[in-house]
């Protein structure tokens, strides 16, 4: 136990574990409702890291302990760099960090599952939403915070929702919504499934090892041609999904796979 001479270690701002195939990055602020500050955006972005590399992580679960998932970018910090007019150095160093961590969930070849419970507001909510997928509990609340401060979206917030919702009902979100409901979101097909908030974790898990049974060639391949397919010109885009599914057809589990489907490996 710490003394008056020996100051309680402050907690990792992120946490990581692995089980299996599943690896969780856990927001640890709940004293600041996992507010992302630039402690927070180093540590995941060395986190991130950690997990792409790792080639037996299949699935990432992104989740916020405490009451909330994420209230968005720490405005403790933004206030104070305003007030001593240094916004562009600190939160360029900011986001540097933050955003290098949104560019590894979407480029490394596994599925990204945001678990979204309480509030998801500015950068919280674009963190759900940048995900490749999202559950939320029922009573989640999703709160676009930009133009309420006078300022534009950032942390992957148009990365994730735009091409989902399209354009016109992205501004409808973040120039006219105060906030929406779980259900609203997945309704816009931006959440996958809601759950009763007693069960997210349990239902995260079950959510997370059904995606994990799928092989990493499959969920890699699946992944980077979807994402690439609106931007990419159509020939471009078979001679992609010719590359992909010859490679994946070049994996144990998909001769495996084929054994099984004819009978064979019964």
């Amino acid at each position: 136990m710490p003394t008056a001479d020996q100051p309680a270690i402050p907690a990792e701002p992120a946490l990581l574990r692995i089980e299996g195939p599943i690896a969780t990055i856990t927001l640890n602020r709940p004293g600041a409702f996992n507010s992302i500050d630039l402690s927070i955006a180093q540590k995941l972005e060395a986190l991130g890291a950690e997990v792409e590399a790792n080639d037996a992580v299949r699935v990432l679960v992104i989740e916020g302990t405490g009451r909330a998932f994420s209230a968005g970018g720490d405005l403790q910090t933004i206030g104070a760099a305003a007030a001593t007019d240094t916004i562009a150095p600190v939160v360029g160093e900011l986001l540097k960090h933050y955003h290098a961590f949104i560019e590894t969930i979407r480029r490394m070849p596994k599925i990204v599952l945001s678990s979204v419970h309480g509030s998801a507001a500015g950068a919280g909510m674009g963190l759900a939403f940048v995900a490749d997928l999202c559950i939320a509990a029922d009573d989640a609340r999703f709160t676009p915070a930009y133009g309420k401060i006078g300022v534009s979206p950032d942390g992957g917030s148009t990365v994730g929702m735009v091409g989902t919702v399209g354009v016109r009902r992205a501004l409808q979100i973040f120039l006219a919504e105060d906030s929406f409901s779980a259900q609203q979101a997945y309704d816009w097909g931006l959440v996958a499934r809601i759950v009763p908030a007693t069960e997210l974790k349990a239902a995260t898990r079950q959510f997370a090892e059904r995606l994990a049974q799928n092989p990493p060639a499959a969920i890699g391949g699946t992944k980077s041609l979807v994402y690439q397919a609106a931007v990419t010109p159509v020939r471009q885009q078979l001679d992609a999904e010719e590359e992909r599914i010859i490679g994946c057809m070049q994996t144990e589990e998909f001769r495996v796979a084929v054994r099984k489907f004819t009978g064979k490996g019964k």
